[in-house]
């Protein structure tokens, strides 16, 4: 046998509205019968007014059939609305873990696999540390709203990946122990930063790069961005007291890990902290080329830059240039590529490329 379970909730209303019609009654004729007003009529008939047991007897003796069968009525009804409210619910869920990278977040350990969705939907709520879908739109549509008009239109595509690298980016910096803000003791320590550029193995860089920067209040974090995530960085300032510098290794080069670490600080130093910078591709504004310029000159002063602007493309010359300058060659090649004075394939073996382990 099986249950009759209809995805549609019909109030006693109904019902009542259909004896009315058969007996030609008004919802007046129906109020003054009932002994209540024609206010509290309109409740019952629509819905509004939930039938107990005294008010199911008064319209049996109006309507006819039993008390029993109002009450009845009454329960199909609110059993059907609760039934539907948990279905829209469940629907409303299983359509936002569907906006986030689920595959990405449980194969890297971010949150721990399910074998349902109601597991998944748990771990991610856990993750994003939020108790319903409500309060993360609230928390996270603010970060990405602010930092829409600064990215290409492809982030636009799907804001749960961008969200989700974000919330690791922060749980991942949690660990590190950093003094407060401080803009002066920052921007001095770039230029022994620019140093590190010269390093080729991220496990000597990295940690260094950390250190420093947490001793001026920025926690930097390199977090690999999930599918559907474009970004190659972020800032933010967490707290007044401290900042949180994100890069992505995206293109896994050191002219570009480079570059935009330095395009990243440059936002810390530059502009307000209020302001929540999201970097990837297409992105066009006063404050990121301010950022792209403060950037270029930290790793190529200007003393420097005349030199570049007619350095020879050669092998030779690009790495004299860049020892001398105390850069890697693959910030001298890759600025060289972007100012069009070198072909983007060319002297490409100058760059270190990096990997990520599985």
């Amino acid at each position: 046998m099986t249950t009759f379970n209809p995805d549609w909730a019909s109030p006693p209303g109904d019902t009542i509205l259909d004896i009315l019609k058969e007996r030609l009654l008004s919802h007046g004729d129906f109020s003054k019968r009932l002994g209540c007003t024609l206010e509290h009529a309109e409740d019952l008939i629509h819905g509004r007014l939930a039938i107990n047991e005294e008010l199911a007897g008064r319209i049996s003796s109006v309507l006819g059939a039993s008390a029993k069968f109002w009450m009845r009525r009454e329960a199909q009804y609110r059993d059907a609305i609760r039934r539907n409210a948990g279905q829209t619910h469940l629907k409303e869920l299983t359509e936002w873990l569907g906006e986030l990278p689920v595959k990405d977040m449980t194969e890297r350990g971010w949150i721990e696999g399910g074998k349902s969705a109601s597991e998944l939907i748990d771990a991610c709520m856990r993750f994003f540390n939020v108790r319903d879908i409500a309060t993360w739109r609230t928390t996270y549509r603010g970060v990405l709203e602010q930092a829409a008009f600064r990215t290409s239109p492809k982030f636009a595509e799907q804001p749960g990946a961008v969200a989700a690298w974000l919330r690791q980016g922060e749980i991942e910096s949690a660990s590190i122990d950093c003094k407060p803000w401080n803009a002066r003791l920052f921007s001095e320590s770039l230029h022994e930063l620019r140093k590190l550029t010269r390093t080729r193995k991220p496990e000597l860089f990295i940690p260094e790069l950390v250190r420093t920067c947490s001793e001026s209040g920025v926690a930097v974090a390199i977090v690999r961005s999930p599918t559907g995530c474009r970004a190659s960085g972020a800032t933010r300032f967490l707290s007044p007291s401290r900042a949180l510098l994100l890069l992505s290794f995206r293109y896994l080069s050191d002219d570009h890990f480079w570059f935009t670490f330095f395009h990243e600080a440059g936002h810390l130093l530059l502009h307000s902290k209020d302001a929540i910078f999201l970097e990837g591709e297409g992105v066009s504004s006063l404050q990121e080329q301010e950022a792209n310029d403060f950037s270029a000159r930290t790793l190529i002063p200007g003393n420097f830059r005349a030199e570049l602007e007619t350095l020879p493309i050669e092998k030779h010359a690009v790495r004299d240039y860049a020892k001398r300058i105390g850069v890697s060659p693959g910030i001298i090649i890759g600025q060289l590529q972007h100012l069009g004075r070198a072909r983007r394939n060319q002297l490409n073996n100058l760059k270190t490329y990096f990997s990520w382990e599985e």
